[in-house]
């Protein structure tokens, strides 16, 4: 399917960040493949296609993960697949450290905010939640992130 092929790159990244190893995640984006092509007829809306594969993502990493029972620690040689030449690398295991720190849920609207740059009106379709309890599990995952940011003493004001 072509249209999956568009984007499998922002597929790839959202799994990893979810199950963290790299075999993982290229059998979350198979899935989500496979989930899309046997349910495109519950598409309702075309131009929500993105959204409606990052949603298959997120609810297959999450399955995987439950399925598996497992919590995977980021290994060094797995961060160079995601990695960008000119991305600063500890900025970037900082962010994934606190990321995981997070729940799946609020994980999820970080990722969709920040990563994909979704509005509160489509995060909260994609998560089946009204927005504003979006808008609250944001802010208290914000939070949290300061927060363990001052503790780690790597915030700064």
């Amino acid at each position: 399917m072509a249209l999956i092929e568009e984007y499998e790159d922002a597929i790839y990244r959202t799994a990893y960040v979810y199950v963290k190893n790299e075999n993982d995640a290229l059998d979350v984006a198979q899935e989500t493949a496979a989930r899309a092509f046997s349910r495109i007829s519950s598409l309702k809306e075309p131009e929500y296609f993105k959204t409606w594969l990052i949603k298959i993502t997120i609810n297959a990493s999450i399955d995987l993960l439950r399925s598996k029972k497992k919590i995977v620690q980021l290994q060094p040689e797995y961060h160079e697949s995601i990695e960008r030449q000119d991305e600063n690398i500890p900025l970037s295991l900082t962010l994934r450290s606190l990321l995981d720190d997070l729940t799946e849920r609020e994980k999820g609207i970080i990722l969709l905010k920040y990563y994909h740059g979704h509005t509160f009106t489509e995060i909260s379709t994609i998560m089946e939640m009204p927005a504003g309890s979006i808008k609250s599990v944001l802010y208290r995952a914000l939070h949290k992130m300061r927060y363990q940011m001052k503790e780690e003493d790597i915030y700064e004001q």
